[in-house]
Order: C-alpha cells, then sequence, then structure tokens
C-alpha cells in the first residue's frame, strides 16, 4: 500500500483527475455498502449488517487518496458508522444480543481497518452499557488500533477512537466514574492515544520522494488539529488538577514533543499547550514548560510560541489583579529571561529579528505584569544589547522594526520620557538603528513628550534627551543631505522646535543651565537647522529673562547665578550662530525682540548693542528690496517703543532709521518708511520724546518724495499715476493733528487736501476706485469728527471738506 501511496504522489498532471475518480468510486462503494447494510439493519439481520459495515469500511484501506479526499471519503462512512452504533445499542437493550458477544463477534471481521472501526464502535456501546469498567474497554481499544501502522489510516482510525470516546471517559463527576485511580486511566488513554497519533503524523514526512517534501509538509498541516484534539480532551478532563498536570501530563506531552524531532509537530503542539491549558497551570509549571523549548528543533519558530506564552500570562495578570503575586513567588520574569537567553545560545543560527522579536515579547510581558520593576525592562535592553553587540547597525528592515517596537513600549507604556531616560541601556540599543530609523523613533520620543505633556525639568536628564534625538539635532555619520525630503526635514526640525519649548524649570539657575545644555547641541546641529531651532530657543531664553524681571528684588550682580544680562549674552551668541547659515532677516528680528527685553529690564547698553547688529545686518546682508521694506518698518516699530535710551543713543538709532528709509529702491517704500519713522519722534507715554518740529520734517520729507513720485510716473508712463501716497501722508497728519503737535496745523491739513484735489483733477492722472473710495473715506473721517463735538471737533470745524 505504501508503495501504491508513493505511485500516486508521482501521478503526471493528469493525477489529480484520476484522484478525483478514485474518490468518486470510493464513495460509490461506501453508499452501496451503506445500503445494504441499511437493510440488513431494517431487517434486523445481525449477520448481513456487519458482513456490509466491513466491506463499506474496507474503502477506508485505500492508498490512492490525499489526506483532504481522504477525509471526505472519512466523513462519508463516519455519518454511516454512527447509526451503526445506534442499532447496535438497540439490539442489546433489547437483549436481542450480549454487548460482551457482540464485542467479541465483530473481532472476527477479515481485514484488520474495518474489524478496528468496528471494535471502537461496539466499545462506545459496550462503555455505555456499563456491563465492563470503562478504563477496561479504552485500553483494550487504544492497544488495538496499534494493528494499522500506515499513517492516513492510522491517524483516522485514532481519531475516530477519540471521537466515540470523548464522552465516555472515566472522568470525576462522569457516569462512568469507577474507583480512585480511575482518572489516572481516563489520562493514560488520551495521552497514549495522542502519542501514537503524532508517531503516526510525524512519519508522514518521511514518506516518498525527497521533492515532495513540501507538498507532505502541507497535507500534513492539513491533519493538524486530529493530533491536537487529544490536548483538547486532556484540558476538558475534570480530574487533571493542577498536581497531575505538573506531575504527569504536562512531562508526558513534553516528551514526545521534544523527541519526535519534528519541527511542524514541536510548533503546533507547543502552540497547543499553551492554548488549551489554563492560565494558572502555566504559571505554575512555568520552569517545566520553558526547559523544552532549548530543545526544540532549531528550524522551529520558537520565538512565536514563546511570545504566545508570554502575552497570554501577560493578559492573564492583566485580567486578574489578584494573582500577581504568584508570577513574583514563581519568578516568571527570571524564568522568561533565563529560557530565552538558552533559546538564543542553542539556535546559533538564529536571526537578529528573532532574537529581538522575543525581547520584545519579554518586555512587553514584564510592562504589564511588572510595571514598577524598571530594572527588570532595563535588563530585558540590556539583553538585547548583548545579543545586538558585534554587529553593525542593523540593515534588516524587520529587525528594525522589532527594534523601534523595543523602544516604543516604555514610551507607550509609561507616558513618560522621563521614565525612560532613566534606563541606562536605552540609548544603548538606540545606537544600533539606522540613521532613518534613528530620526523616526526621535520623532516618536518627541510625540510621546507632547502628547502627555511631559516636562523635563532638569539639564541632566536634557543632555540624556538630547543624546536620544540626536538623529535629528545633528547630522549623522555617513548621512547624505540630497537623500532628504525638504517636506519631512521640517516637519523634524518642527518638532524639535516644540519640544524646545517643552522643557521648563521654575528656578532660574536650573532653568539657566537648560538653556547652556540645549543651546550646546543646537549650535552642532549644522547650519541647515538653526533656523528652525534657534527661534525657540531664543523665546524660551526671553521668557527667561521676562520671569527674573518680574520677580521682586535686585536681579544683577556678579554672585547672582541666572540674571538677565548673563542670558542677554547666550542670545547674542545664539542668534550670531546664524551668520553662517545665512539667514540675516531671521537674524534681525530676534536681535530686535532682544532688544525690547533688554528695554524692559533697563539694560541700556545691551539694548543698544542688539540695535548695532541689526543695523549691522541690514546694511551688510539684506540686500532684496522687499526684505529691506519689511526690515526698516520692524526697525522702526521696535524702536519706537524703547524708552530706556538716553538723547545721544536715541538720536544715533532715529538718525540711521530714517537714514535707511529714505535710501529704499522705490520712492513709494521711500515715502512710506519715511512718514512711518514720524512715530518714533513723538510718542504718548513716554516723557521727553514729543518732537513736533520733526515730526513735521518726516511729513515734509515723506511729500517731497511722494511728489517726485509722481513726477517719475509722469515722465515715464505719460501720467503722473496714483495720489494714494498723498492720502496716506494726509492721514498721518490727520493722526498728528489729534494728538495736538502745534506745528500741525488745520491750514497745513487744508493745503494737503487741496494738493490731493489739484492732483486729481490733474490731466494726467490716473482713475482709481480704490483711490476715490480711500480719499473719501478720509474726508468723511474729518466730517464724523466735527459733528462728535467737542475738543477735537473744535479742531476739525475749520478744515473745509467740500470741494
Amino acid at each position: 500500500m505504501a508503495a501504491a501511496s508513493a505511485a500516486v504522489r508521482m501521478l503526471p498532471d493528469g493525477g489529480a483527475d484520476d484522484e478525483e475518480r478514485w474518490l468518486a468510486e470510493g464513495i460509490a462503494g461506501v453508499q452501496q455498502n451503506a445500503f445494504y447494510m441499511h437493510r440488513a439493519l431494517d431487517s434486523n439481520n445481525l449477520k448481513d449488517a456487519l458482513k456490509y459495515s466491513a466491506q463499506m469500511l474496507s474503502e477506508l484501506r485505500t492508498s490512492r487518496l490525499s489526506p483532504h479526499k481522504y477525509y471526505e471519503l472519512y466523513m462519508r462512512a463516519f455519518d454511516e458508522m454512527r447509526k451503526l452504533e445506534m442499532f447496535f445499542r438497540e439490539e442489546t437493550r433489547r437483549g436481542s444480543c450480549s454487548v460482551v458477544d457482540l464485542y467479541e463477534l465483530v473481532q472476527h471481521a477479515g481485514n484488520v481497518l474495518p474489524r478496528l472501526y468496528l471494535l471502537c464502535t461496539v466499545g462506545s456501546v459496550y462503555i455505555k452499557s456499563k456491563e465492563a469498567p470503562a478504563k477496561d474497554v479504552l485500553k483494550d481499544l487504544v492497544e488495538m488500533c496499534r494493528g494499522i501502522q500506515h499513517p492516513l489510516r492510522g491517524l483516522f482510525l485514532r481519531s475516530y477512537l477519540s471521537q466515540i470516546s470523548r464522552d465516555k471517559l472515566p472522568d470525576i463527576g462522569s457516569e462512568y466514574e469507577g474507583d480512585a485511580e480511575s482518572i489516572n486511566d481516563a489520562v493514560e488513554f488520551v495521552l497514549q492515544n495522542f502519542i501514537e497519533m503524532n508517531k503516526l503524523w510525524v512519519r508522514m514526512q518521511h514518506q516518498g520522494p525527497v521533492r515532495e517534501k513540501e507538498k507532505r509538509g502541507k497535507e500534513r498541516n492539513e491533519l493538524r488539529d486530529l493530533v491536537g484534539k487529544n490536548l483538547h480532551v486532556l484540558s476538558q478532563i475534570e480530574g487533571v488538577d493542577l498536581d497531575m498536570y505538573k506531575e504527569t501530563v504536562l512531562p508526558r506531552i513534553l516528551e514526545q514533543v521534544v523527541n519526535c524531532k519534528d519541527d511542524l509537530a514541536q510548533f503546533y503542539l507547543m502552540d497547543c499547550i499553551i492554548q488549551v491549558f489554563p492560565d494558572e497551570y502555566h504559571l505554575q509549571t512555568l520552569e517545566t514548560l520553558l526547559s523544552a523549548f532549548p530543545q526544540l528543533q532549531p528550524s522551529v519558530d520558537i520565538k512565536t510560541v514563546l511570545s504566545q506564552l508570554m502575552d497570554r500570562l501577560s493578559n492573564y495578570a492583566a485580567s486578574s489583579p489578584e494573582v500577581l503575586p504568584e508570577f513574583l513567588q514563581v519568578e516568571a520574569f527570571a524564568k522568561f529571561s533565563n529560557a530565552i537567553g538558552k533559546v538564543i545560545e542553542a539556535q546559533l543560527d538564529m536571526p537578529v529579528v528573532g532574537a529581538v522579536t522575543l525581547y520584545v515579547s519579554l518586555l512587553t510581558f514584564t510592562l504589564r505584569v511588572h510595571p514598577d520593576r524598571l530594572d527588570y525592562v532595563d535588563q530585558v535592553l540590556g539583553a538585547c544589547v548583548k545579543k545586538l553587540s558585534g554587529n553593525a547597525r542593523l540593515e534588516d528592515s524587520r529587525a528594525t522594526k522589532q527594534i523601534v517596537a523595543l523602544l516604543s513600549a516604555p514610551l507607550e507604556k509609561y507616558s513618560n520620557i522621563v521614565t525612560a531616560l532613566e534606563l541606562s541601556n536605552y540609548p544603548r540599543v538606540m545606537d544600533y538603528l539606522d540613521n532613518a530609523t534613528t530620526k523616526v523613533m526621535a520623532v516618536v520620543i518627541i510625540q510621546s513628550i507632547m502628547k502627555n505633556t511631559t516636562c523635563i525639568s532638569t539639564s541632566d536628564k536634557i543632555e540624556a534627551l538630547f543624546d536620544l534625538i540626536k538623529g535629528l539635532i545633528k547630522d549623522m555619520d555617513g548621512a547624505q543631505d540630497d537623500e532628504l525630503d525638504e517636506e519631512d526635514f521640517k516637519e523634524e526640525q518642527n518638532s524639535v522646535a516644540r519640544l524646545i519649548h517643552m522643557l521648563h524649570n521654575d528656578d532660574h539657575e536650573e532653568m539657566l543651565k537648560i538653556l547652556c545644555t540645549v543651546q550646546k547641541h543646537i549650535l552642532l546641529g549644522g547650519p541647515k537647522r538653526l533656523t528652525f531651532t534657534v527661534p525657540s530657543l531664543v523665546f524660551s531664553a526671553l521668557k527667561l529673562v521676562r520671569r527674573l524681571q518680574a520677580q521682586d528684588g535686585d536681579v544683577t550682580g556678579e554672585d547672582v547665578p541666572a540674571t538677565p544680562k548673563k542670558i542677554f549674552q547666550i542670545l547674542h551668541q545664539t542668534i550670531e550662530a546664524l551668520s553662517c547659515v545665512p539667514s540675516p532677516e531671521l537674524a534681525l528680528r530676534l536681535y530686535l525682540q532682544c532688544a525690547e527685553a533688554a528695554n524692559d529690564c533697563d539694560l541700556e547698553p545691551v539694548a543698544y548693542e542688539f540695535f548695532t547688529q541689526a543695523f549691522i545686518l541690514y546694511e551688510e546682508e539684506i540686500a532684496d528690496s522687499k526684505a529691506q521694506i519689511t526690515a526698516i518698518h520692524l526697525i522702526i516699530g521696535t524702536l519706537q517703543r524703547m524708552n530706556i535710551f538716553g538723547v545721544e543713543n536715541r538720536d544715533t538709532l532715529t538718525h540711521k532709521t530714517t537714514g535707511y528709509s529714505a535710501k529704499l529702491l522705490k520712492k513709494p517704500d521711500q515715502c512710506r518708511a519715511v512718514y512711518a519713522c514720524s512715530h518714533l519722534f513723538w510718542t504718548d507715554d513716554q516723557d521727553g520724546i514729543m518732537d513736533g518740529e520733526r515730526v513735521l520734517l518726516c511729513l515734509k520729507r515723506a511729500l517731497r518724495i511722494a511728489n517726485a513720485a509722481q513726477q517719475m510716473a509722469n515722465a515715464t508712463r505719460g501720467s503722473s499715476g496714483s495720489v494714494t501716497l498723498f492720502i496716506e501722508i494726509l492721514n498721518k497728519y490727520l493722526y498728528f493733528f489729534e494728538k495736538g503737535i502745534p506745528q500741525i496745523t488745520n491750514t497745513v491739513i487744508q493745503d494737503l487736501i487741496e494738493l490731493i484735489r489739484t492732483e486729481k483733477q490733474s490731466d494726467n492722472s490716473v482713475a482709481d476706485p480704490s483711490t476715490e473710495a480711500f480719499f473719501s473715506s478720509t474726508l468723511r473721517y474729518i466730517e464724523f469728527q466735527k459733528q462728535k463735538g467737542g475738543n477735537i471737533g473744535e479742531k476739525y470745524e475749520q478744515i473745509n471738506t467740500s470741494s
């Protein structure tokens, strides 16, 4: 038969059709003999019923079918055997035939396979009748089944035995329970059947040509549940308590698993053990169970099975907190850690991804069962480092993914990067990531900080944190700039900038140390990063300056650890670093921010120095005309708010500012900048800065520039252009007129209104609806002020807005 089976496996392309034909013939044989068997059953003809049932079962002797097709044929016969069993039961109940005689009678069937199927069927009735102890019948049946050693036929025969006996085991509380030892007999029956089935299942792998090994593996995989059901039956036996499981059941199962030396069987059966037996049994027999793993074949996917065991036990701990002391009592962590180490030692060819996956599962188990034991967490990371040592940075994407999972687990569990910073092996694991993944992990860390609004409050922790995220704050060895996506780079650096704002300590001295630590790292980050990170550092430092300014008492002096003056020195060095980018516009803005902060701290020399640096940048670095316009208006706005400068320093700065304004490229830009400078000479809330003469000079100069712009437009385009500039200047006049500057009289305003009307009526003037609306709105404002009355209304009374 084995030769026939081998011949079937070597069928040509038409073999599949032949197998279908053979299956059809087998089913036809089963149906034909089943018909005659039913007819004999209906006529209570026991002799013919046994004859035709034996012929029907003979169809299962075939060696020509694959396991899948054989299963179809077996199920046809199985359905018929259930009917035959009901007939036997009814016959013995009526007394037509003794069950003992029937048990003897079926043993005279000609062929061994039909004989054993019939014997199992009558055996089921025999146990049900209780005329003999269940344990004796079961022992007889399981021994008799040794007569079939063909792997496929033997597997299905023993599966049939398991199926018909599972509800007739002499278990505690069962109707078939015997003496005190009967539970041992039930366990022994199931174990023996399991062991024999596993041997048959494994033997299937070694039949047939080597070239069809993979095909046989697939066929065996389809049959695995036949073997695994025995373990399920064992787990359902009430009498199998923890002691019996520990002393008998588990050692016998593991002995068979290890000795079979078959990778498919070992993987499946270890998984079955984990899935079918209770969690508390696993916990109490952990050492025995784990001792089997290093003895398994090197090709067995141990990491998956071990991971499932750890996941199951960690879920058990999570769902039943009262059992946590048991985990400590049995030293679950130490046993898992030791077992993983032995498995890795035993499997020298285990890839890095397999080892790291095991450590990920162990870490997950540790975080769920012993979240308060940081030493356990660090121990897992250290073991991973030991495994990775001697290797260069990981290039296997699967291993890299597992490393990221390993590093992410503590962040997700503790929701606090500060806890991760206490793990000495955490950065050592990160060192094995490639540059791209190091960046990904750094982003994960920053996102964790943002999500949980974690406050990192000491310079030491920040030093450790920046070591973890170094992939984002400086160029890594071997990194190629041209590989970097611009959008990704911006997002990464923006995340670093947000991180800097999260760093805080209420103690001024410690906060200054934090700022110095951040400065040290970001200045080494290269010119591309500075434009993102420097502003965050500057504004964090300015926040500290404001806090120092707000506190009571004197904060100046060399002995004071943190003073505004010292912080401004750091800021000066930091902003100066932007010159290597270069990013003069950003640097200028930051210098002006610092100047304003220095003004609030009454540090005139510091404020003056920041303005000086801003002017140097304007003169030497900012060449773009649009950038110059923005810069000059920023300078004007900042300088207007300054109240610390003495007369000499302020005159110098305002003179420079008005000079720059008048030198802008385009006349309209010159005009707007010059009339904006008028605000530098008149401010409401500061004594001594009320110079009406210079306000008027600025406005007159703006008018001259506006007039020059008109003439230039007339010369180049043949039209005088818009009168918008004149209207804007008129509005400035009105602003200062309301402020009460004596040099701005109603006559001056009236003359300017007439000038605008004249320019509008000029032949060369270009009609512009927006300009018309602007002018009309300005005149309506004057009329509104007149109608409002009061001091302002009286001042406006003499201005004539009618044309």
